[in-house]
């Protein structure tokens, strides 16, 4: 994903895929210090790696989206998920998820917003702009499993597609592989018998990818 490696997927001797979730990485931003320890701890509590700032424009540095290209060294870690407060001075939790939806390279990361005042019209807002939830606080632990539970999720089934267009690809290039294999003939056939012998193991391996589609 161009997020950065969230899955890994790990082909084992039998040949069975699996996925493994490593944790995932949450950029938690709010103006208030008390707020951000509690965000923090709940989010750790969940086996979550966590960065904390104490602004919408600090968010930015760190994902090098304020046009300085000197601060975009902060990103070395991908970020999975970001939880922003919607009220803070200077750029608001609002303008911050409207600047990431707007990059090419952040637009896929979920951000989920985070208020004190349960205001319809500033929910409804936020999630047109593409919020990928709207919490109140003080946020639960609740809140933050249901939300991770919700991204590795996501993750999973975009895991899923990318595994299964690869297989599809790979069934594809057998198929131009077969097609244009020399036809075998009698002469051809007493001097070299190799394409014969490799073709019926490509049909066997179309046969079990196609099986897995």
């Amino acid at each position: 994903m161009a997020v950065g490696e969230v899955m890994r997927m790990d082909i084992p001797a039998g040949g069975d895929l699996t996925v493994t979730s490593p944790e995932l990485h949450v950029l938690a931003v709010d103006d208030s210090i008390v707020d951000r320890k509690v965000i923090e701890r709940l989010l750790r509590i969940s086996s979550c790696k966590v960065t904390t700032v104490e602004s919408g424009t600090r968010a930015l540095q760190y994902l090098g989206l304020d046009g300085d290209k000197g601060a975009s060294g902060l990103n070395d870690l991908k970020v999975n998920l970001i939880v922003t407060d919607y009220s803070m001075p200077g750029l608001t939790g609002y303008d911050l998820l409207k600047k990431i939806k707007e990059s090419s390279a952040f637009r896929e990361i979920p951000v989920v917003i985070m208020s004190s005042e349960n205001i319809l019209p500033r929910i409804e807002q936020c999630l047109r702009e593409g919020a990928e939830d709207f919490l109140l606080k003080p946020v639960k632990l609740a809140d933050v499993k249901r939300i991770k539970e919700l991204i590795m999720r996501n993750e999973a089934e975009d895991c899923k597609i990318l595994n299964h267009s690869n297989k599809r690809k790979l069934v594809e290039d057998i198929d131009d592989t077969s097609s244009t294999s020399p036809s075998s003939s009698p002469s051809s056939s007493s001097h070299d018998d190799s394409s014969v012998k490799d073709f019926p193991s490509s049909k066997r391996l179309k046969s079990e990818l196609s099986s897995l589609l």
